[in-house]
């Protein structure tokens, strides 16, 4: 081996130990990697396509489904399970955004039903869906929900531009 193969290796070498021991320091710095729930996970799994995750408190609200139909789910995450939602999910509309609030009472949805896109507030307590009209007129694509359930903030599309509309609710 010549000087120059022997220098460059032990370089490698050096570069090789410099970037193990970066590793090393910054995965100690980090602490423990995050891990899935894996009990929820599977559950979800289980429950086929999902999307659109919102996270309250001890509450999940997610848009999933099987056999190319979506709904919304609610799972509980002190229990791991799922929540029945009366009157929510209707075989004829389809969920595009959820939301809900810290207590796991109300949900905000966007939705299309019958052609339009709408925004809804669903209480669990009266498995009631109230439409939340929209001032001015526009079309909403996803929904945020403030934990106590007070305050709505939505992404609108108004003549081509997206806004942001902060709605106060009763």
């Amino acid at each position: 081996m010549s000087r120059w193969q022997r220098r460059r290796r032990h370089a490698l070498m050096g570069l090789g130990l410099l970037a193990g021991g970066l590793a090393l320091g910054l995965g100690g710095c980090l602490g423990e990697m995050p891990v899935p729930m894996a009990g929820l996970d599977r559950q979800l799994e289980q429950a086929g396509n999902s999307q659109a995750p919102a996270l309250s408190q001890d509450w999940l609200a997610l848009i999933g489904g099987r056999g190319g139909r979506d709904q919304v789910l609610l799972i509980d995450l002190r229990s791991r399970l799922p929540v029945p939602l009366p009157g929510l999910n209707r075989t004829d509309a389809q969920p595009l955004s959820v939301a809900v609030d810290g207590s796991g009472e109300r949900l905000a949805l966007v939705r299309q039903l019958e052609g339009r896109t709408e925004l809804v507030l669903y209480r669990r307590a009266l498995m009631s869906v109230e439409p939340i009209a929209m001032q001015p007129a526009g079309v909403p694509r996803r929904v945020s929900l403030r934990a106590d359930g007070r305050e709505l903030a939505v992404e609108v599309s108004r003549g081509g531009l997206w806004q942001v509309d902060l709605i106060q609710l009763p």
